[in-house]
């Protein structure tokens, strides 16, 4: 498959259930992301194909999915049980789809957490490590901690993607949450960055260039952190 050309497949949730997928396999794909979309976009939203099209050209395959409140064009997010189930038939496909690649799950914002909490329940079948793009620790404007207690119970090697601006997870508030669970989770602050992972002009940077350094940060983590 071409780096660039996104697969579309179907995932069966349940015997009532099924939501869309997208997988952009690279030819030398070292490993694969399940990567989950956020509360309010799916998986076509331009972010996410951008995430995805660009950790192709760094040989790292995506497998991006649509929660059941996304595919049937709802704004109300899914009961967390349904989400979870969501991530095990991503996860499950892409185990399926490449056999022979480790696999990492995570994703945008809620898309992360739903995976992670997943994953704090009942370890995912094959997953070698969770990389959040953007952990939402608390609301906008109403900070706290109690977001991150399911944390404790991910035993595999977990990637913090985090804007320095970022609403929805104050660093003095996540820093000490990361440094408690230990060498098993890595936090990256990207400068200036929100939670969208967007800069102000003034920085002089772009938003591309935030990606750039993001999705560095993830490939460097596979490659060192994750088991093979």
């Amino acid at each position: 498959m071409n780096a660039g050309v996104a697969e579309r497949l179907t995932l069966e949730i349940d015997e009532t259930t099924r939501v869309s997928a997208l997988l952009q396999l690279p030819p030398a794909a070292t490993a694969c992301f399940v990567l989950a979309h956020g509360a309010g976009a799916g998986m076509e939203h331009p972010s996410m194909s951008s995430v995805a099209t660009e950790l192709a050209t760094r040989n790292i395959a995506t497998l991006r999915f649509q929660f059941p409140y996304m595919e049937r064009g709802s704004r109300r997010p899914d009961p967390p049980p349904l989400c979870h189930a969501t991530v095990r038939a991503a996860v499950a496909e892409a185990a399926r789809r490449a056999p022979k690649l480790p696999l990492i799950a995570g994703g945008r914002s809620f898309g992360g957490r739903m995976t992670s909490q997943a994953q704090a329940i009942e370890p995912l079948p094959g997953v070698k490590g969770l990389a959040f793009l953007g952990f939402p620790l608390h609301p906008a404007g109403k900070p706290s901690v109690e977001r991150a207690a399911h944390l404790g119970k991910v035993k595999i090697p977990m990637l913090f993607l985090q804007g320095t601006r970022d609403e929805l997870a104050q660093l003095e508030l996540l820093q000490p949450i990361i440094d408690g669970l230990g060498a098993r989770a890595t936090l990256k602050p990207l400068q200036d960055a929100d939670h969208s992972f967007h800069v102000p002009a003034r920085t002089g940077r772009k938003d591309a260039q935030v990606r750039a350094e993001m999705l560095d940060a993830l490939a460097t983590w596979v490659e060192q952190a994750v088991p093979k």
